[in-house]
């Protein structure tokens, strides 16, 4: 990684977990990208990776319930990482619509509220998620969530 990511590019994540339960049906993280830089930065610059485990490599299926951008300017997609990573085997990757407009300095996104299940509805167990964080009830940075701007790692650790 870049070790000091983040500090220098002005942008972060904040995180909280909209699901406290460590083993259920769906995972809901919900995401807002902080700029505290000087200068606005258009938010289909940026995409955010939450890294988890697919238990069992079944189908998937992600809804965004909230965003402060509107979730029609909100896509997602489901990754498989290869190889697989500690408490990572897939990555869910939130990206924005030239819509979505920009994050004006000092300020942030607003909230994406995001919800994942699998099609057979079977359970995670987001215990063992590497994002994942069942104390983080309201949002608070967090390094877990990876951020990327043109692509380029400029906040977190991934796993």
């Amino acid at each position: 990684g870049t070790g000091g990511a983040g500090g220098s590019s002005g942008l972060k994540v904040q995180y909280r977990t909209a699901d406290t339960a460590g083993t259920d049906n769906q995972i809901k993280p919900v995401v807002s990208i902080v700029n505290t830089g000087s200068t606005a930065v258009p938010l289909s610059e940026l995409k955010v990776r939450y890294w988890y485990t697919n238990e069992g490599g079944v189908a998937q299926t992600s809804n965004c319930d909230y965003a402060a951008v509107n979730c029609a300017n909100v896509t997602r997609a489901f990754v498989a990482v290869s190889p697989v990573r500690t408490n990572a085997d897939t990555y869910l990757e939130v990206a924005f619509g030239v819509a979505a407009g920009s994050i004006a300095a000092s300020s942030n996104s607003g909230d994406v509220q995001l919800r994942l299940n699998k099609n057979d509805w079977t359970n995670y167990t987001e215990s063992n998620d590497y994002s994942y964080d069942v104390t983080k009830v309201s949002l608070a940075d967090w390094n877990k969530v990876t951020l990327y701007r043109n692509n380029v790692l400029v906040w977190g650790t991934e796993p």
